[in-house]
């Protein structure tokens, strides 16, 4: 039995292997093979229209399918909500672009090299097994070669654009272009210039994040050059179908229509905490069956904390109508004047002192990641500070669930907008009316924008007494309710 096993084992790595050296010049989908011999150059493409025919996978959507048809802009954009196919588009134009440049070389980027490894190559690399398209990888070199045509294809970020240079391209295809910035895209332009390209081109996928200098280019200032694609919501039928009604109650307002809508919105324009209204006031009281969270911002003239609950109510066997929910109660802040953590954990202390019946309090603590890094001043990191004088006290029992880097300033704002209002109108978040440096930030705190007038994406934080307390209240927010991505079925790829 074993035997059989490890036999068909290597059956199947050897198949593998021979798929991966496979030199097969596959035709282009029918779709495309129509809009492509429209071209003056097609001819000049080797068995273009003689390869093998092979019958892909990919079941392109309708935008799709319009994104790739375009053959005569010179920069493609594809612009659409959440599962709406553009990480797949992005890797199916990049073959495409490979195969009408035979030989040649392109490069596939994403804005950092997080979101490259983690989300465009891993997408990238699923295409070609589900295909079954040859190729070898040099993983030192970041650079893939194509069995069947000898193209190449090296994988880069958008960090820093001046190791964009030297290179000659054919193509190019940005993953996420939002979160690149516009000298990176200035920069690889130039290098769109390799003599012998069939087809120069060069395209990106993103989802719309405002009137940014991506909108500026590829809706604002309309060019021959440039082509936009925007996809629909609900256009992809490989979702399930209640995939965007699902994100109703995690979105707020502003932030669902541009993430899952993929409409085009000034979300970090104005106020900050768009979605907070007076029903998020309330006397909430505590709850001795709830153990406590602590949220620390460790900054020193204020230094800010916030005492809260977190109340869960799961859904039982019976009640499939009703949802599962959980409730921040927020029961008191602490700001200090010119101060420091061991001040902080004292006032704590004496804040919560009449709570203690004779059995230890449960105690989160949430802060942000400038609490773990040492001072000239101190061997010991305010959160080693914390924990030594928690223990000394012995009334509670203490985990730490600080953060060892901040999440984006953008989306802790996003998850707490969402806590206070959704867009399908749950509130998540109750705040005790003496929070009354808390409340002014939420009622005060704007966005940041440059010396031109553009959101920059930042908080404003020209008022040393704001933002603080709303910091500490979205690390642990973050920690908590932070926006998890939601995936359906593979958009694109047939079941």
């Amino acid at each position: 039995m074993i035997r059989n096993i490890i036999q068909r084992l290597k059956s199947l790595e050897a198949r593998q292997r021979s798929r991966r050296s496979e030199r097969v010049l596959r035709t282009f989908p029918e779709w495309f093979e129509v809009e492509l011999q429209k071209q003056q150059w097609a001819p000049l493409l080797d068995g273009a229209s003689r390869g093998t025919e092979v019958e892909w996978q990919y079941q392109a959507l309708p935008a799709q399918r319009e994104f790739h048809t375009d053959l005569s802009a010179r920069f493609k954009g594809y612009s659409g909500p959440i599962g709406s196919g553009k990480s797949y588009a992005l890797v199916y134009e990049a073959l495409f672009l490979s195969r009408m440049n035979p030989g040649l070389l392109g490069l596939v980027g994403a804005p950092t090299y997080r979101m490259l490894q983690d989300s465009t190559q891993r997408t990238f690399f699923e295409v070609l097994e589900a295909e079954g398209i040859g190729y070898s990888f040099k993983k030192q070199e970041n650079r893939l070669r194509l069995a069947n045509n000898g193209s190449e294809i090296i994988f880069r970020t958008m960090e820093n654009p001046d190791r964009l240079r030297g290179a000659n391209l054919a193509w190019f295809a940005l993953d996420e272009l939002t979160y690149t910035r516009e000298e990176a895209w200035t920069r690889i332009l130039g290098r769109l210039r390799h003599p012998e390209a069939r087809r120069l081109c060069g395209c990106a996928v993103w989802t719309p994040k405002g009137y940014d200098w991506v909108h500026q280019r590829f809706v604002e200032q309309p060019s021959l050059e440039y082509r936009l694609v925007r996809a629909t919501p609900r256009e992809n039928t490989h979702l399930p179908t209640d995939f965007y009604d699902q994100l109703k109650d995690a979105y707020a307002e502003r932030f669902y229509r541009q993430e899952v809508l993929g409409e085009y919105l000034d979300v970090f324009g104005g106020n900050a905490f768009y979605a907070f209204t007076e029903e998020n006031v309330d006397e909430v009281e505590f709850d001795s069956g709830l153990g406590l969270c602590w949220a620390l911002d460790f900054n020193v003239d204020p230094m800010c904390s916030l005492i809260c609950q977190i109340e869960e109510y799961r859904r039982r066997q019976w009640e499939a109508s009703v949802p599962s929910r959980r409730t921040l109660r927020v029961l008191d802040e602490i700001v200090l004047s010119d101060s420091n953590t061991q001040a902080a954990v004292t006032e704590f202390m004496q804040r919560t002192s009449a709570l203690y019946r004779g059995r230890r309090i449960p105690l989160t603590i949430y802060g942000d990641a400038s609490g773990n890094s040492r001072s000239t001043k101190s061997l010991r990191t305010d959160y080693q500070v914390i924990e030594e004088m928690f223990k000394q006290d012995g009334r509670f029992a203490v985990s730490m669930r600080q953060n060892t880097a901040n999440p984006v300033v953008r989306d802790r704002v996003n998850t707490v907008n969402n806590m206070l209002r959704s867009v399908s109108g749950t509130t998540n978040m109750f705040i005790h009316p003496k929070c009354k440096e808390l409340l002014k930030d939420l009622r005060q705190v704007r966005w940041r924008r440059d010396a031109a007038g553009n959101p920059t994406g930042d908080l404003d934080k020209s008022d040393p007494q704001r933002t603080h307390l709303s910091d500490a209240l979205s690390y642990l927010a973050a920690q908590e309710w932070g926006l998890q991505p939601t995936y359906g079925l593979k958009p694109g790829f047939a079941r």
